[in-house]
């Protein structure tokens, strides 16, 4: 069983992951904006955060930020965070703000599943499933 915070105001982006999160084994908390996560975290730390890069005024990379600093300060303890990103140029910011994971939208059930067993077990998860451009010569 994991307890898991899940962040998106976008109901098609929570149903997505719900339904792959919610097994009914799994404690799942869902929040519509970045600026309640660092409450929920404080309060009772969960196993792992899915925070979308796209949500109002706090976005998932901000989420991340703030999370992470508040670790090196000793506020919070260590945290996974699942970033759901829009665009495959938005890793490099995945990367720079902690993120122990990502996926590039679309989004699609085994990778959430592979992403979510990853890092509620102490691993990272990088998504590759994308064909990167390429330009012919002749």
């Amino acid at each position: 069983m994991a307890y898991v915070v899940i962040v998106s105001d976008a109901r098609t982006v929570l149903d997505e992951i719900l339904a792959v999160v919610d097994d009914g084994e799994n404690e799942i908390v869902e929040l519509l904006t970045g600026q309640q996560v660092r409450a929920v975290v404080e309060a009772d730390p969960p196993d792992l955060v899915i925070a979308d890069s796209q949500i109002q005024n706090m976005g998932g990379i901000a989420v991340c930020h703030d999370l992470k600093l508040e670790e090196s300060g000793g506020r919070i303890p260590a945290i996974p965070v699942l970033l759901l990103l829009d665009r495959r140029a938005d890793v490099f910011l995945a990367k720079r703000s902690g993120a122990e994971g990502y996926l590039v939208k679309p989004l699609d059930p085994m990778r959430i599943r592979l992403a979510v067993e990853a890092l509620t077990t102490g691993n990272t998860y990088a998504d590759t499933s994308f064909t990167p451009y390429t330009v012919e010569t002749h």
